[in-house]
Order: C-alpha cells, then structure tokens, then sequence
C-alpha cells in the first residue's frame, strides 16, 4: 500500500479512546452527464441527484473559472450547494496532464471520506470524451471502496442530429465517431468506410477533416454545427464555409455517404408524376 492509500485510510478510519478501530461513512461519486447545451435536455435522475449531494465539481481551464458544464446543470443546483472547479491544464505534456488528474482526483476523495456526497459534471455524456473517465479511472485505482454511480447524459452528436431532424444511422449502416483532433486520419484509415461518421472537436484541424470526407467521393449530405442548443447556434451546411474562418470550439461535423435507392423505392419512383404539396396532402389526408 502507497503513502497515497495510507493517507485515505487515516481519513475513512478513526481510533476511539479504547484503540478500537471505528469505520466512517463514505459519500457516494456521482458522475454526471449534463447534456450538450441546453438545460432541459438534462435528465431527470441527474437533477435528482444534484438536489440532495453535498458538493458539485466540474472542471476549468487553468486559465479560467469558466465551465459550461456548471452553467448547463445551475438550474438543477441548490444555492446551498458549494460548486467548486477544478483546474486542467490544456496542454499536450502527458506529464503534467496525469499530475493534474491524481491531484484533482485527490481533492475530490478527500470530500467523499469525509461521508459527503459529490457530484462531477461534464458536458455531453459522462462515458463519451469526457474529463470525467480520467478522474473515475483514478479514483478506482487510489480508492477502490469508494462507492460510484456514473449517469449517462445526451451527447453533442445525439441533439445534433435531432436538430437536424437527419437520423444518425439506421438498419445495418454504421457509424464511426471519432475525434478531429488529428484532422480526417482516422477516416483515411478504414479502406471500407463507414456509411456515417462524426468529427467531434472539428475546430482544430476543419480543412484536413474536410479534404478526407472530399478524397472519399462517397459522402454527400455533410453538415458542420456549432454551439448546438446554444446561444449563437450556427448550422453550415456547406463545409467549405468553416475554412474561411476560424470554427467555434464547440462544433462537429456530421457526414452521410449518399443512399442507396432500393427497387422497392425505385418502383414506387420511376414514372411517378410530381405532385403539387396540396395534392401530397389531400392523398396523404384521403388514405387514413
């Protein structure tokens, strides 16, 4: 057992004025999916949660307090409640990185042996790259018997499509999420390409995204949003438009190859006159 772990267990035991070894409550980890934007998109066993835990805890750049996160679920929160942000540094040096998720994890069981329940938000989704999957690996590494619950929230991906009313993937299509951090690599990867694939994190390499959807020639309706639920919500659905300008930090890119038409379409297709919309309607109203 590391100096770590022996310095938990002086916070979950205590020793009574016989020497007898007592056993303290434990507060319960809720990770906590908080949605893409919009705070009623939020679900209703994580509001639960969030009125009866102790502490809340969501994560900021170290160059900031700000968190979307904490804005999304403050409806959700009792003014009661302390909220308290943790600092993650943005930065590609693996080292400092690591350090900075057992530090933060540290601080969070530190509140949970001392039997209060905490909450860890996050945008989207609490499995879905999320800063939650670092700290929940840390503490099931550093403290074991702490007890964990992680709730799933809507993805970025999800309301995009349903914004878009476009379905995602459907029959035995498939679908590649994947992150644009290394522009289109990814995608150039599968000699067979998936049918429908999401960039997440589009902002930083958008022109290499782009190129790799165009070197296909398969995918056709390709639409990038911003900010979805948002205020300042942005819809582009012509793609060249992001590299004139410098995407927003919140947008993905949704790519869907061009459908096949089946003879069962094509039957009902071929030869079919063109209708008027008010015609469409009255068959449409005359058939049920």
């Amino acid at each position: 057992m590391g100096l770590e772990s022996l310095l938990i267990v002086n916070y979950v035991y205590s020793i009574n004025s016989k020497g007898d070894i007592m056993n303290k409550e434990i507060g319960t980890l809720y990770g906590i999916g908080v949605g893409p934007g919009d705070p009623d998109l939020i679900t209703l066993k994580s509001t639960k949660v969030l009125n009866r835990v102790d502490v809340v805890f969501a994560a900021a750049s170290t160059k900031n307090s700000h968190s979307l996160a904490v804005n999304i679920a403050k409806p959700h929160i009792p003014e009661t409640t302390s909220i308290r942000m943790l600092s993650f540094p943005m930065t590609k040096d693996e080292k400092e990185t690591r350090a900075a998720w057992a530090a933060n994890a540290r601080i969070i069981i530190k509140e949970l042996v001392q039997g209060k329940d905490v909450a860890f938000l996050t945008v989207g989704d609490s499995m879905t790259y999320s800063t939650y999957g670092y700290i929940l690996k840390h503490i099931k590494t550093s403290a074991p018997y702490i007890a964990i619950e992680s709730i799933p929230g809507i993805t970025s991906y999800q309301a995009a499509a349903a914004r878009l009313n476009t379905p995602l993937v459907e029959g035995e299509e498939s679908l590649l999420i994947t992150s644009g951090v290394k522009g289109g690599d990814r995608l150039r990867q599968f000699s067979c390409k998936p049918e429908n694939v999401v960039f997440l994190k589009a902002y930083r390499n958008v022109t290499d995204i782009i190129s790799a959807v165009d070197e296909t020639e398969l995918f056709q309706d390709c639409v990038g949003i911003s900010k979805c639920g948002l205020p300042g919500e942005e819809i582009v659905t012509d793609l060249k438009e992001l590299t004139n300008r410098p995407p927003n930090y919140w947008t993905l890119i949704i790519a869907k190859q061009k459908k096949k038409v089946t003879p069962l379409e094509a039957k009902h297709l071929i030869g079919r006159p063109q209708r008027r919309p008010a015609e469409a309607v009255l068959e449409f109203t005359e058939s049920i």
